[in-house]
């Protein structure tokens, strides 16, 4: 006997069980970046099914392509975290060059009391 669920019954048993799901509205694309190529996914349906606190993510049906990988996610991660106010504000309070605050303030992420704290040790 093959009998299939109402939505109802079956959305009742997984709180039952502590499962929740939900859709994601209006979902245009998904894109999984890997090192070697981007997997772009058009027009999906996503649902999120949350089990003891973890989220999962379904990615139903879409148009699947794979492609290069994005140039835009690299520049991204190399861009500074700082301004030039900053690398000259640690300049200031350090009297170190300008390279040294730069390479200081990239080494700390930006942050400018770790970065002074570091070149004045």
């Amino acid at each position: 006997m093959n009998r299939r669920m109402n939505p109802r019954e079956q959305k009742r048993m997984m709180q039952r069980m502590g499962m929740n799901m939900d859709t994601v509205a209006d979902v245009q694309q998904v894109i999984i970046r890997t090192a070697t190529k981007d997997i772009v996914i058009d027009e999906p349906e996503v649902a999120i099914l949350q089990v003891q606190g973890q989220k999962m993510y379904q990615v139903i049906g879409g148009e699947v392509s794979e492609q290069a990988p994005s140039k835009m996610g690299a520049s991204a991660a190399a861009a500074p975290l700082f301004s030039e106010e900053d690398v000259q504000l640690v300049v200031d309070q350090t009297g170190k060059s300008l390279e040294k605050a730069k390479e200081a303030l990239q080494e700390c992420g930006g942050d400018l009391a770790k970065a002074i704290l570091l070149l004045q040790s």
